[in-house]
């Protein structure tokens, strides 16, 4: 996965996580990419410097309030497109995952349930695939 700074034209900062150079390409070209503050679709990469680990590992909460509001908003419409948009294939997931990558499904947007053992298989085999971001808490769960 390639973490990259974004801009949009309204000059909102944010990250993307991509699989690789040509996926941000891809889905940027295909109007994928959006601005999870104002929705708009201009969006390009910032110049970033390397990551370099260092000792001290941060955390979600390590985030300032806002940002972290901005992270679970962006999340959130993330999951209600996959949604909105996929074909949910319950614990299919894997073997349709594969179908589509070696072109005996048709190609498009799929959801559902893997095994970590079948992730790790479906990784190891090449399958381009990502966690859908958690459903948001329901409000009787906020504390």
């Amino acid at each position: 996965m390639i973490r990259y700074a974004l801009v949009c034209d309204e000059a909102h900062e944010f990250e993307g996580w991509f699989g690789s150079s040509d996926d941000f390409e891809d889905q940027s070209a295909r109007g994928l990419v959006a601005c999870p503050v104002c929705d708009s679709h201009a969006v390009r990469k910032q110049i970033m410097a390397p990551s370099v680990s260092g000792t001290k590992k941060s955390t979600a909460t390590d985030l300032p309030p806002q940002m972290r509001s901005m992270v679970m908003e962006a999340m959130s419409r993330v999951r209600s497109h996959v949604e909105e948009n996929f074909d949910y294939v319950g614990d299919a997931f894997a073997d349709e995952a594969r179908a589509i990558h070696e072109g005996r499904s048709e190609d498009r947007g799929i959801y559902g349930e893997a095994s970590p053992k079948e992730i790790r298989k479906l990784t190891e085999e090449g399958v381009p695939i990502a966690a859908l971001p958690p459903a948001p808490p329901k409000k009787t769960e906020v504390n």
